[in-house]
C-alpha cells in the first residue's frame, strides 16, 4: 500500500491552533489587501518617493515605544483576551480608513496617524498571537505549527494583493478596507470559541502589578543577550530587512518602471508570497529541519541576491522572478528563525522575548523603509533596491564570521540555560 504524497499538517491535529490557523488565513488576505492598497494610495497622493519614509516613521516609532510592554503584557496577562482586544482595534482602524476614502477627505496624514495606532495595537498583538502557539501544540509539532503559520500568512499575501488591485479597479479603495475590517471577525470568533488555553504566566494573578514593571522588561532583555543562537538570528533577520526590504517602493517600480496597472501591480505584490508558500508547503511534510544554521545563512544570502535581481528588472516577467525569490528566501529564514527563538525560550518569557524580536524583525523595514525613501528620492529607485541587497548580502557575512557557531547550528542541540546568570 503506497503512502499518500501530502498527509494532514501536524500541528492542525491539535483542535484550537487549525481555529487560530482557520481563522488567520482570512484575516491575513484582508490585512494584505489593505497593506498593498495603503501603498498604491500613498502613491495615487504623491508621486514623491520620500513619502514611503513617512510610513515607515509612522510604524517604528509607536512600536519601538510599545513594542517591550506588548510583549510583558503577553507573560502576565491571557493572550487570548489580548488578541481579541487588539484585533478589535484593527478592525476599526480599517473601518475609519473606508470612512475616510469614501469621502473623499482621507489626507496623507490620516494614513499616517492611522497607521501610528495600528501599529501600537501590533504591538500587543503580535506578542501575543505568536506566543500563544506553543500553548496550542505539543513541542515536537511547533516547528510544523511555524510552517502552517508562514503558509497562512502567505495564502492571505498572495490572495489579498492579487485581489487589492481587482477591487481597487472595479470598486475603488474605500471597498478594500471595509473587507479587511470584515476579515477581522474571523479571528475574533475563533479566539472566542477556542475556549481557555494553558499558559504559564509570569507572576501569579496577585502580584501582577508588581511584576509590571522596567525590572520585568529587563528580564526580557537580558534574556535574549545572553542567548547567542537568539541574538543573532534577531540581528540577522534585521540588517538583511533593513537593507533589502522594498514592498513600501512597489508601487513606484510598478507605475514608473514597470508601467503596469493596478491588476498587475497586485500580481506583482502576491509574487513573494508566492515564493514563500511554495517553501512553507515544503517544510509542512517535514518533522524536522537538519542544518538549520547553514540553511538559514543560505535563505538570506537568496532574499538579497534577489532584491538585488529585482532592483536591475526592467520586465514585468524578471521582476516576478525575482520578487518570488525574495518570499522564498524569507519564508525558510522565517520559519527557523521562529523555531530556534521558541525552542530556546521559557514560556514565562516568550511574550518578552517576542517583544523584543518585534523591535529587530518589525524595525528592520520599518526603518529600511525610511532609508529606501530618502535614497530613491536622491538616487532613484532602482539603485535604493539594488544597494540593499549588496547590504544585505554583506549582513549575512558578517554576522556568520561574528557567530560561527549559527553555520554549525543543527537544531537537535540540547536546550541552553535559560537565565542570564547560568548563561
Amino acid at each position: 500500500m503506497h503512502r499518500p504524497l501530502l498527509h494532514l499538517p501536524p500541528a492542525l491535529r491539535h483542535r484550537k491552533f487549525a481555529l487560530l490557523w482557520a481563522s488567520l488565513l482570512i484575516s491575513y488576505a484582508g490585512s494584505n489587501m489593505q497593506l498593498w492598497t495603503l501603498y498604491w494610495h500613498l502613491r495615487d497622493l504623491s508621486d514623491q518617493p520620500v513619502v514611503v519614509s513617512g510610513i515607515g516613521l509612522a510604524r517604528f516609532i509607536p512600536m519601538l515605544a510599545f513594542a517591550l510592554f506588548g510583549g510583558l503584557v503577553a507573560d502576565l496577562f491571557n493572550r487570548r483576551h489580548i488578541m481579541f482586544v487588539s484585533q478589535l482595534t484593527m478592525m476599526a482602524i480599517a473601518t475609519a480608513l473606508g470612512a475616510l476614502t469614501h469621502s473623499g477627505m482621507i489626507q496623507i496624514w490620516h494614513i499616517f496617524a492611522l497607521t501610528a495606532v495600528q501599529a501600537v495595537a501590533a504591538a500587543f498583538d503580535i506578542p501575543a498571537r505568536q506566543s500563544i502557539i506553543p500553548n496550542l501544540v505539543s513541542k515536537e509539532d511547533l516547528p510544523n505549527a511555524f510552517s502552517m503559520s508562514s503558509i497562512a500568512i502567505n495564502v492571505g499575501a498572495i490572495i489579498g494583493p492579487g485581489l487589492s488591485g481587482l477591487v481597487i479597479s472595479r470598486m475603488g479603495l474605500d471597498a478594500v478596507y471595509w473587507i479587511n475590517a470584515v476579515s477581522y471577525i474571523a479571528v475574533l470568533v475563533a479566539v472566542l470559541v477556542m475556549g481557555k488555553v494553558q499558559q504559564e504566566t509570569a507572576a501569579a494573578p496577585g502580584s501582577r502589578r508588581k511584576a509590571f514593571s522596567l525590572e520585568s522588561i529587563r528580564e526580557g532583555i537580558q534574556f535574549i543577550l545572553h542567548q547567542p543562537m537568539i541574538l543573532s538570528t534577531m540581528l540577522l533577520d534585521f540588517f538583511a530587512t533593513f537593507f533589502s526590504t522594498a514592498d513600501t517602493l512597489l508601487p513606484f517600480v510598478a507605475r514608473d518602471i514597470l508601467r503596469v496597472d493596478e491588476i498587475r501591480y497586485g500580481w506583482l505584490a502576491a509574487a513573494p508570497s508566492l515564493g514563500a508558500m511554495s517553501v512553507g508547503l515544503v517544510v509542512s511534510q517535514l518533522r524536522g529541519i537538519q542544518n538549520q544554521g547553514r540553511l538559514l545563512l543560505s535563505a538570506v544570502t537568496i532574499y538579497g541576491a534577489a532584491t538585488i535581481l529585482f532592483g536591475i528588472s526592467q520586465q514585468f516577467l524578471l521582476a516576478m522572478v525575482a520578487l518570488f525569490l525574495i518570499g522564498a528566501g524569507d519564508s525558510l529564514s522565517a520559519i527557523i528563525r521562529n523555531t530556534i527563538r521558541q525552542i530556546h525560550t521559557p514560556d514565562r518569557l516568550r511574550g518578552r522575548a517576542i517583544s523584543v524580536n518585534q523591535i529587530f524583525f518589525l524595525g528592520g523595514p520599518q526603518l529600511g523603509d525610511i532609508e529606501a525613501g530618502l535614497l530613491a528620492q536622491a538616487f532613484g529607485t532602482p539603485i535604493a533596491i539594488i544597494t540593499g541587497g549588496i547590504g544585505c548580502i554583506l549582513a549575512v557575512i558578517g554576522i556568520a564570521q561574528r557567530w560561527p557557531q549559527l553555520r554549525s547550528y543543527n537544531g537537535d542541540e540540547p536546550r541552553p540555560a535559560t537565565s542570564p546568570e547560568a548563561a
